[in-house]
């Protein structure tokens, strides 16, 4: 049998390969949007997109519901959710983790 990889909690630790020119970006969610894809792109060709899913993680006691984006060259992005922009204009530095808070 097939597991799906977004339905399981994830409670290992993430590892972001940042520095140099590389930085990244944590996206947190609402519950619902668990197991979801959320692409990137750089903010001038909406077409050059990646994804990752929203994973179930651990913040603290409580589960926490994010998609992280490492690797990311400095720059502008957008966001998508079902293909549509979600967010314009998201800054990420180099050697930095930027964030973006998508709870209600």
């Amino acid at each position: 049998m097939h597991e799906i990889y977004a339905a399981r909690a994830h409670p290992e630790y993430v590892v972001l390969e940042i520095g140099g020119e590389l930085g990244a970006l944590i996206v947190h969610t609402d519950p619902s949007l668990h197991g979801r894809e959320i692409e990137i792109s750089p903010l001038e060709d909406d077409l050059a997109r990646s994804h990752k899913d929203v994973l179930e993680r651990r913040a603290g006691d409580r589960p926490a519901f994010t998609a992280v984006f490492d690797k990311l060259p400095e720059g502008v992005y957008t966001l998508w959710v079902d293909g549509s922009a979600r967010a314009r204009g998201v800054q990420v530095s180099a050697g930095s983790v930027a964030e973006l808070d998508w709870t209600s």
